[in-house]
């Protein structure tokens, strides 16, 4: 019964009684007031360093010290069925994002004839500097009142439009020649469109021609200014696609409205195609609106059933990508139903065995830890309570799946359940190759995009390095 709060009543108050609440407020939890409030001043709008961020200026510090007050006047003293009729607050001095500031209420006045009871508050760094100061008049309430915070409903944020950060990330880079394989739906061409006008490629439309510009003239797109190359059907798409890349004209490709097979069957032709000596493999790289940072899961769309040295291949190509968004050393979670090694379930002694091959230098870049079930691979908390010591459990970075069925299930739940943004991409060809479903929006491949294009600078900066090395 520890966690039961008891609120206090008018006639069991007294003057001189106090208490006290302390708060830290991170990034997260400032835009989330701002967005409750509308008050946009709660928001530092040109932030510095994370240590130095303030929670705003001016009104919003006032503001936020106004909620801090009426908190504790609402949840310690009085308590559950007070009502604040007036919050008077004095500012003394910002608070920075993370700061834990320690605010007290004392009893100053009883009124009988009105039920109001006036506090006087005080906040305090832990420095104990004074940052805020004020009065409180709040209606007591009459009746005694028991609640239980562990009962109230969990609040999550959701963090919407973040591959805005992957289309930032891209400025003043170069802009790649894309070959375009058969745009001939309205989302394949208004996607290249749009990439186009983001900087992040420079189009070859490759496809029936006729076709192409009739769709664009519907569709009010203007494709004046890119390259048309005629082809007679989508096989032919592809393949002249393909030629192009090998031909230096284009340094990447972008799947339009064929079927993937089609694709990357002039990709990995033997001769004539666009293999290396490493597998290829497709990554989502997915920002899920309730979950704090962008996850990998490989491979979802090409390998069905991958061998060992396939899985090898997966994920040293995931970790590539990884690299190229900016995660130094990622967490590579190897998937399986449990946790543990069973010869029952074969995916869980190819985890095993891949966590010995990344000790041997077999796979580098990355931190491996598996077999992981999703729920420890995620979450800290799931991790803990099963017991597991690991470097990547509850943090991982990447999740590599066991199967094409298991990659493909997970990834459309969170997009289409979870509300996930995705980006596609293949990789292990002579050229990143923006692979996206035919039912995905403009805005997944301009995601796509702005991805291949990291990808394509990382390539460029480690064979800059190679050439200087050598």
């Amino acid at each position: 019964m520890n966690d039961i709060i008891e609120n206090k009543t008018f006639d069991e108050i007294r003057v001189g009684d106090r208490a006290s609440l302390t708060r830290a407020l991170d990034r997260d939890g400032v835009e989330a007031l701002a967005v409750l409030t509308g008050n946009l001043n709660l928001i530092d709008l040109d932030p510095g360093p994370a240590d130095t961020s303030m929670f705003g200026q001016g009104g919003g510090q006032t503001g936020w010290s106004a909620a801090l007050f009426a908190t504790l006047a609402g949840t310690r003293l009085p308590g559950l069925g007070s009502v604040a009729q007036r919050i008077d607050v004095r500012l003394r001095r910002p608070v920075a994002v993370g700061v834990p500031v320690t605010a007290t209420a004392t009893v100053e006045e009883k009124r009988p004839e009105t039920g109001i009871v006036l506090l006087e508050c005080r906040a305090v760094d832990p420095a104990g500097e004074e940052v805020a100061s004020g009065f409180v008049e709040v209606l007591a309430p009459r009746e005694k009142m028991r609640y239980s915070p562990s009962s109230l409903p969990k609040v999550q944020l959701r963090r919407d439009n973040r591959y805005l950060e992957l289309l930032k990330a891209c400025e003043g880079l170069p802009a790649l020649g894309c070959a375009v394989v058969h745009p001939c739906s309205a989302d394949s061409l208004r996607g290249a469109v749009e990439a186009a006008e983001h900087d992040l490629i420079v189009p070859i439309l490759i496809g029936p021609e006729d076709k192409i510009r009739s769709l664009a003239a519907q569709e009010k797109l203007d494709i004046s200014s890119y390259r048309l190359v005629s082809a007679d059907h989508s096989h032919h798409s592809a393949e002249l696609a393909v030629a192009m890349v090998l031909a230096g004209e284009a340094q990447t490709l972008m799947k339009g409205s064929l079927h993937t097979d089609e694709l990357l069957a002039e990709v990995v032709k033997k001769t004539g195609g666009l293999r290396t000596e490493r597998r290829i493999s497709h990554c989502f790289l997915l920002a899920v609106p309730t979950f704090p940072r962008p996850i990998i899961i490989t491979d979802a769309a090409i390998n069905i059933a991958p061998t060992l040295e396939d899985k090898r291949d997966i994920i040293q190509n995931a970790i590539d990508l990884a690299h190229a968004i900016g995660i130094a050393e990622p967490k590579v979670a190897i998937l399986s139903a449990v946790e543990t090694v069973t010869n029952k379930i074969p995916s869980t002694l190819e985890a095993g065995a891949l966590c010995k091959m990344a000790d041997r230098g077999q796979i580098v870049g990355g931190i491996l830890d598996g077999p992981l079930a999703f729920d420890n691979a995620i979450d800290e908390q799931a991790a803990r309570t099963k017991g597991i010591k690991s470097p990547v459990a509850g943090k991982a970075d990447i999740l590599v799946v066991p199967d094409l069925e298991a990659g493909n299930m997970l990834a459309k739940q969170l997009t289409f359940m979870s509300g996930a943004e995705a980006a596609g991409i293949v990789l292990g060809a002579r050229a990143p190759i923006v692979l996206t479903s035919r039912a995905d929006g403009a805005q997944t491949r301009l995601a796509s995009c702005a991805v291949a294009v990291l990808f394509a600078e990382a390539q460029r900066r480690g064979a800059a390095l190679g050439k200087a090395a050598g």
